[in-house]
């Protein structure tokens, strides 16, 4: 019983704790890889489009899991299982052990940047969010559609209000709107 921190800390590096966050992080994933943000969207269906959507989708997560206390522990289990999937990500794509601590790194500080700027643009007008996707998802450089930034948005902000009226048992079991 003594050594009962060990076997939690073990557990909890290991990924059982974070294993709770699958179902949900599962369903961001497969919100981020719908077709209408690659074709309707313009966004650029390559690694790091990949990676900025997963990221918008997960920030607008992440929003609706810290507007409650309850939410917080799911919001870490949550952005650890990111963590997880980016490092077998940076792995898969031939990154090595030494590197791949500063690519998660600057991962993570991407995430913290999108959170705060979808954050703002979710309670902002049009042209704050409008500002963080061009900047944000398509990496400064608006696309040719006009329309395409607007898709985007109103997908987003859908998002938002949908998850604002689901529970926190609901959304922790994956069940995104």
């Amino acid at each position: 019983m003594a050594l009962g921190w060990l076997r939690q800390g073990i557990a909890r590096y290991f990924g059982r704790d974070a294993d709770a966050a699958l179902p949900l992080y599962n369903a961001v994933v497969l919100r981020a890889r719908a077709e209408h943000w690659y074709l309707d969207g313009a966004v650029p269906d390559t690694v790091d489009g990949r990676f900025d959507m997963i990221a918008a989708v997960l920030s607008v997560v992440l929003i609706r899991l810290e507007a409650e206390p309850e939410g917080v522990e799911p919001a870490a289990r949550l952005t650890e299982r990111f963590v997880t999937d980016m490092d077998g990500q940076l792995r898969e794509l031939g990154i090595g052990d030494i590197v791949v601590g500063k690519h998660i790194g600057k991962m993570m500080a991407m995430l913290g940047g999108r959170l705060t700027a979808y954050r703002e643009g979710l309670a902002g007008d049009k042209a704050v969010m409008d500002a963080a996707l061009v900047r944000n998802l398509y990496r400064g450089a608006a696309p040719a559609d006009s329309g395409a930034v607007a898709h985007v948005r109103e997908a987003l902000r859908a998002l938002h209000e949908q998850l604002a009226a689901t529970s926190l048992a609901r959304l922790t079991l994956g069940d995104l709107p």
